[in-house]
């Protein structure tokens, strides 16, 4: 019987890239859209390790499952690394991707500095509250405008150079090989099996009691 992990989001598309990279593995991957409704998990950490632990643990414990949860966002060098943790939002608590890249390109309008680099950091947890973490990153240039139709986020400005492409003209295996999810997942992938193992020793053990009449 497969594992099931819950990813503590209702974006598809990070699912999509979860699900694809992790597919060899004994584990189902499920995302918030496949159960009721939760409380709203509140993303005021002061860095990714503290959002991305406080969504898998929170996750973890309201629905019973083991969670994976990833804290991931863009930092700009001109911009002192913001957006950061604030990267989903940028443009406001119910900002689209499309606002938060335009707000991004007003910001960096007159800079010649594009540097940046995606970082990203995966927190897998149990009810109790233990849990793995991993991290990677990613650095890339930023263009002056979108480019490409695949991923989200910021993937249409974000330039890897070694490939000479955004992130939004990347195929999810192409993306997997080297953006900061990816890698981090890479590291989750090589350590699957004892992370099965350590899920099945730390996830709460209940006992059978028969019913007496």
């Amino acid at each position: 019987m497969k594992q099931i992990i819950v990813l503590a989001t209702t974006n598809r598309g990070k699912t999509k890239e979860f699900r694809e990279l992790l597919k060899n593995f004994p584990i189902e991957i499920k995302d918030l859209g496949d159960f009721g409704p939760i409380p709203e998990i509140i993303e005021d950490g002061e860095t990714f390790d503290d959002n991305a632990y406080k969504k898998a643990a929170f996750t973890a414990k309201v629905l019973g499952f083991p969670a994976m949860a990833d804290d991931s966002g863009l930092c700009v060098e001109a911009l002192d690394g913001a957006p950061g943790v604030y990267s989903a939002r940028y443009a406001g608590e119910n900002a689209t991707d499309a606002q938060n890249v335009e707000k991004l390109l007003d910001a960096l309008k007159d800079e010649e500095n594009r540097k940046a680099a995606f970082e990203c950091v995966i927190s897998i947890a149990v009810p109790t509250g233990a849990a793995l973490t991993y991290e990677s990153r990613c650095e890339g240039v930023l263009t002056r405008e979108p480019v490409g139709e695949n991923g989200f986020g910021y993937d249409p400005l974000f330039f890897f150079p070694e490939f000479n492409k955004t992130f939004a003209q990347l195929s999810i295996a192409e993306k997997g090989e080297i953006s900061h999810r990816g890698k981090a997942l890479k590291e989750v992938s090589s350590e699957m099996d004892k992370i099965i193992e350590w899920l099945e020793m730390s996830m709460p053990q209940f006992t059978q009691v028969p019913c007496k009449g």
